[in-house]
């Protein structure tokens, strides 16, 4: 416990005032003093990747938007609002955000991409999650729709159109990664470009070529929880979560893949450690007084947890092995964040507690960045450099489209009657 006690009071002095992004300082501090301060405290990141981040889409790419009946869309938020505000809301916030974007065509032959604005995860339960089960014949169904009214998706069998697939393991449309890896891809978009929260090497829910994007986290709600940027982080590590789905799998061996059940029964009476179920009103600001924010996966290995954490300036802590995590090319995420596999998680104080201060003092410069944190949102309106334009900086970096792209006459590459039985019911 010696060196613990020499490190942590010298943690307490890092970058408390990374909790603010810019026009939150800017409205508290008056325009020119915040932008000096967060100047003064953040690093801009080296290299192409940070040239990537702070790329402008416009005038780079031109998107058609298909006119879909309501029932696919409108409606579904109409019958349940709740779809406006899970992590799931992507998918909602991406069609509102094209609909005015400088980069939409209404002309369907200058453009270079086609999107269809179908909801697939907002059909919920009485909890609030999506039940995927719908999901893949909805899919379908908005997919024949275009393809029966308009010529574009035939001539290319959907390899020049991109959907938005918030789920949690994609375009697979089930919540376990059992059944998911069962089911595989929906065949008719294995042509096509997926835009999705899910990222993991080597799994048959991530095809080469998708786009991997942060999960929604309202951002007009994290604002509302800003504290003092004085607030001297006094929290080592933070966490707020469950360690078992003792519904789903009461051993805890195969919820998190035990990651979770050995963070709890390693770490639950360490003093470093402030890990519990309990979800406090207090949630936020407690991020912004903790230096690192645990991020394990759960029943896939992304959550919101990765978002708050980085708009919050609290070094997340990635235990999720193989995960692939959103816009890679222009975040550098070894760099601000730690990664710990899960077989490690027992020598997780070791490991956090043995890093230079110099290396921490970095991180948080990093992450004060303020377009690290807007990259990671999904504001209403948007703004420059925020998740909205990293998608379309990586549609765009996808042109012109490869060779290939366009079939012969006659040419057919999908398979229709392909997947499980209950996917080809009408709907």
């Amino acid at each position: 416990m010696g060196s613990r006690k020499g490190w942590f009071p010298v943690a307490l002095l890092l970058l408390a005032d990374s909790a603010l992004w810019p026009p939150v300082a800017a409205a508290a501090a008056g325009g020119g003093e915040a932008e000096h301060a967060v100047q003064q405290h953040s690093e801009r990141i080296s290299g192409s990747a940070g040239d990537v981040l702070e790329d402008n889409p416009v005038g780079r790419l031109k998107v058609f938007i298909y006119d879909l009946p309501r029932k696919y869309n409108k409606k579904m938020v109409t019958k349940d609002s709740r779809c406006l505000s899970h992590m799931f809301a992507a998918e909602i916030f991406m069609h509102r955000f094209l609909l005015s974007s400088a980069v939409r065509t209404l002309n369907p032959k200058e453009a270079d991409w086609f999107y269809t604005p179908v909801y697939t995860t907002c059909d919920l339960t009485n909890a609030g999650l999506p039940l995927p089960f719908k999901s893949p014949r909805v899919m379908r169904s908005a997919i024949q729709y275009i393809s029966n009214k308009w010529p574009f998706w035939n001539r290319t069998d959907g390899a020049d159109h991109f959907f938005v697939v918030p789920h949690d393991f994609a375009a697979c449309f089930h919540y376990q990664e059992e059944k998911a890896i069962e089911r595989g891809i929906l065949p008719l978009l294995r042509r096509a470009t997926l835009v999705q929260t899910f990222g993991q090497e080597n799994h048959v829910c991530l095809k080469e070529g998708s786009i991997i994007i942060p999960p929604y986290a309202p951002p007009q709600k994290m604002q509302a929880h800003l504290i003092s940027p004085d607030t001297p982080r006094s929290i080592f590590v933070y966490f707020r979560g469950l360690f078992y789905d003792t519904g789903n799998d009461p051993e805890g061996g195969y919820y998190a893949r035990g990651a979770r059940a050995s963070l709890w029964e390693n770490f639950k009476s360490n003093p470093l450690f402030d890990i519990s179920t309990d979800h406090p009103a207090t949630y936020y600001e407690d991020m912004q007084r903790a230096v690192f924010c645990l991020c394990p996966l759960g029943w896939a290995p992304w959550s919101p947890r990765l978002v708050e954490a980085v708009v919050f300036g609290c070094i997340p802590v990635i235990i999720a092995d193989d995960i692939v995590l959103p816009f890679a090319d222009a975040i550098p995420w070894e760099e601000i964040g730690v990664f710990v596999e899960e077989k490690d998680v027992p020598k997780l104080d070791t490991i956090l507690t043995s890093m230079p201060i110099d290396d921490i003092l970095r991180k948080q410069r990093l992450l004060a960045n303020p377009s690290m944190k807007q990259a990671m949102l999904f504001p209403q309106p948007a703004q420059p450099r925020d998740a909205f334009h990293q998608i379309l900086n990586g549609l765009a970096r996808k042109l012109p489209h490869p060779e290939g792209t366009f079939l012969q006459p006659g040419d057919q590459r999908l398979n229709w009657t392909a997947g499980p039985v209950g996917d080809l019911k009408p709907w």
